[in-house]
């Protein structure tokens, strides 16, 4: 299954995206917005707004219990691999080897970076 979002997911809701991916079962709102505590000091009412928009997206279920439960309908690396996809198109005119030139060019990886990444390639991709 690829996630091909018609709207792209925003700050605040890739928020609620990460609580529900570190969470193994599906959690009703009050039970992300405990979650989010530290983070945010949202209410309850835009927790719930910002999920219903995901779910609206597809990129959350909703399941109703006494409440509605909610889990991903995307698993984080799947968001992160269209996010990538979305940025080298955007940014890069689709060139992955011109995204990796730029992150080289800006010393962004360290040696420790570049010789798993070697070592990745060198293995066809894998780790």
């Amino acid at each position: 299954m690829t996630f091909r979002p018609v709207q792209k997911i925003s700050d605040a809701e890739l928020e609620i995206m990460r609580v529900l991916w570190q969470s193994e079962d599906a959690l009703p709102v009050s039970e992300i917005r405990k979650r989010l505590k530290e983070k945010t000091n949202w209410e309850d009412t835009t927790i719930k707004t910002l999920v219903n928009r995901l779910v609206k997206k597809g990129a959350v279920t909703q399941e109703s219990r006494k409440v509605y439960y909610y889990r991903p309908a995307v698993s984080e690396a799947e968001y992160g691999r269209n996010a990538t996809d979305e940025l080298i198109e955007k940014v890069y005119s689709g060139s992955a080897r011109n995204l990796v030139a730029a992150l080289i060019s800006a010393d962004t990886l360290s040696d420790e970076d570049l010789s798993e990444l070697r070592a990745m390639f060198e293995n066809g991709g894998k780790a």
